[in-house]
């Protein structure tokens, strides 16, 4: 009879309140005061979507890692400001400082932050600003802020495959959201990436998961876009057009694995071309068969990934 598999460690909640007043509900795994990771979700998902890789690192035999995924602010149980300017990155980058701070500890940076989409959005602008909280960053499809910039102003695919944004930043979006059952919501997963109808990976019972978080409110999700200049240009916010970025918010010097699923139609590969230059400790792992749901989709493979780059001493591209 073989040997039967360790029991997964259990995933607890937990809510942080953080020095600045706000609340951040999370999901964790693995013991208090081990080194810790920390997984950032995106739109419009929720901290649960991180589960099966909370209980990977946790175990022993994968690193024993501490492992926290908060949901961001205006997610879940989670602070939700109503103020659309709450939702600017230096309030977002806020949250996640003062939350290292507080699973981490006050001078103990983090082994490695771990993100996807907008929570990606906030782990580039924090590893440029604040390097001093994370030994490495791991990006999983979310574009660099300099590189979608230059896509956003000069590349019509990119400015097509973009369009969604200036739709979930007007003001009615999230009760147009919430319409049928959430239909438009569901086009997200099911459109976004492969053409072949609904992926295999969103069955029944996660429908039913993301129906609970989507029904706490969509009103804080897309206070997102409506705080961000980076989206495409229109007649009525053209701003983006002359936008240029300080080399502070571009520049990440911490050694950077970025994990790309080719198959993203909204964030075309074009977005990883010149990383270099603002990323110098660069690993880039390219998923030919993946789409920007690749979390779920190859759950798998992404460990693997993930765990190829914190035990490497040094990244290469």
């Amino acid at each position: 009879m073989g040997a039967m598999s360790p029991t997964p460690p259990p995933i607890e909640s937990l809510t942080h309140t953080l020095p600045h007043g706000i609340d951040l509900s999370c999901r964790v795994a693995g013991p208090v005061g081990a080194p810790a990771l920390l997984f950032v979700h995106g739109f419009p998902e929720a901290a649960f979507v991180w589960d099966g890789l909370l209980q990977h690192f946790a175990a022993p035999h994968h690193g024993g890692y501490r492992c926290v995924a908060p949901n961001l602010r205006g997610y879940e149980h989670s602070s939700a400001p109503t103020d659309v300017a709450q939702y600017r990155a230096k309030h977002l980058m806020q949250d996640l400082q003062a939350l290292i701070a507080l699973e981490a500890g006050p001078s103990t940076p983090l082994v490695a932050l771990v993100a996807h989409d907008w929570g990606g959005a906030v782990a580039w602008g924090l590893a440029a600003t604040q390097p001093q909280c994370m030994e490495r960053l791991c990006i999983i499809n979310s574009p660099h802020p300099a590189t979608f910039l230059r896509e956003l102003q000069h590349s019509p695919q990119q400015q097509a495959a973009s369009a969604y944004m200036n739709f979930l930043a007007r003001p009615d979006a999230p009760e147009l959201l919430a319409q049928d059952d959430f239909r438009r919501l569901w086009v997200f997963f099911e459109g976004m990436g492969a053409s072949d109808g609904p992926h295999a990976w969103l069955t029944p019972e996660l429908r039913q998961r993301y129906r609970e978080v989507w029904s706490m409110g969509l009103q804080g999700p897309c206070h997102y876009y409506g705080a961000s200049p980076l989206r495409p240009a229109t007649d009525d916010t053209p701003n983006v057009r002359g936008l240029s970025l300080p080399e502070a918010l571009c520049r990440v010097d911490v050694p950077t694995q970025v994990i790309w699923g080719l198959n993203d139609t909204a964030l075309p590969p074009s977005l990883l071309d010149g990383l270099d230059h603002w990323v110098p400790q660069l690993r880039v792992d390219r998923v030919a068969d993946a789409t920007h749901w690749l979390i779920h989709e190859q759950p798998e493979r992404v460990r693997t990934l993930l765990g190829d780059f914190l035990i490497v001493k040094q990244t290469v591209q």
